[in-house]
């Protein structure tokens, strides 16, 4: 007589440590933004980003995805990049803005929760290249890192500099929502070999974001938030220009 067997019980410790690593950057970074430390919240969200990464590769290199790694972190992900970023963007210059501050503040937790929501009724039949509207962490990173660049250079927090951040968290929200595609780097193969100018690249890399952290980041996220829109229009102008041959 053959009895089934009950499916393996528990979590996979590795992955889901850093998905709980990236919520307590999250979760410390609310804390900071409480007592005034904008900018060391701003920091404890980027580590919550790096640890959002990792624990991702780290359960596909050693095969330990589970749907409860999925779930927890989009949970962690809400905390670390939907409610901080927001909460940080609101004490920092939204709130100069009056009920449109904190509605922008909403908006922003709306998109994100939006995002993962959509995310995670698609694993398993999206294409995996890309990400069907900019992932949360990178939204996060051009909100938080606008706060960052300012905390670090001293600037002087004034109604037009915060309706200027107002517009970029509404552009981080919308872009969350769209349906414009982002690469997701998934294709890369990271065990093949490179040529030896490719390390050289990296250290050079890392070097010029020690020179400005916060500048560097901030315009790298920048740099991928606007590749998607400019990625789109540019498939749409090849589109129409091959429908034009062929008419």
């Amino acid at each position: 007589m053959n009895i089934a067997k009950e499916p393996a019980r528990g979590i996979y410790l590795l992955p889901n440590l850093l998905t709980t690593a990236a919520l307590f950057a999250g979760f410390y970074a609310i804390i900071q933004t409480l007592k005034g430390h904008l900018e060391i919240a701003s920091i404890a969200i980027f580590i919550a980003m790096i640890a959002d990464n990792l624990d991702g590769r780290v359960a596909r290199l050693t095969n330990t995805q589970t749907a409860f790694g999925a779930e927890y972190d989009s949970l962690s992900d809400m905390v670390s990049f939907g409610i901080a970023p927001a909460f940080l963007g609101f004490k920092w210059g939204l709130s100069l803005l009056g009920n449109f501050g904190w509605f922008v503040a909403f908006l922003y937790v709306a998109a994100a929760a939006l995002r993962l929501a959509r995310f995670n009724t698609q694993l398993g039949i999206a294409d995996k290249r890309y990400f069907q509207g900019i992932p949360s962490p990178p939204a996060a990173a051009m909100v938080v890192g606008f706060v960052w660049v300012a905390a670090d250079n001293g600037w002087a927090i004034s109604h037009w500099l915060a309706s200027i951040f107002a517009v970029l968290v509404i552009f981080s929200a919308l872009l969350m929502v769209s349906r414009v595609r982002y690469s997701s780097f998934k294709q890369l193969n990271w065990h093949e070999r490179v040529p030896f100018v490719s390390l050289l690249l990296v250290v050079l890399l890392v070097a010029f974001v020690s020179l400005n952290t916060s500048a560097v980041l901030f315009i790298l996220s920048l740099i991928f938030g606007f590749s998607g829109p400019v990625m789109t229009l540019w498939r749409l102008r090849q589109r129409r220009l091959e429908r034009k041959k062929k008419a």
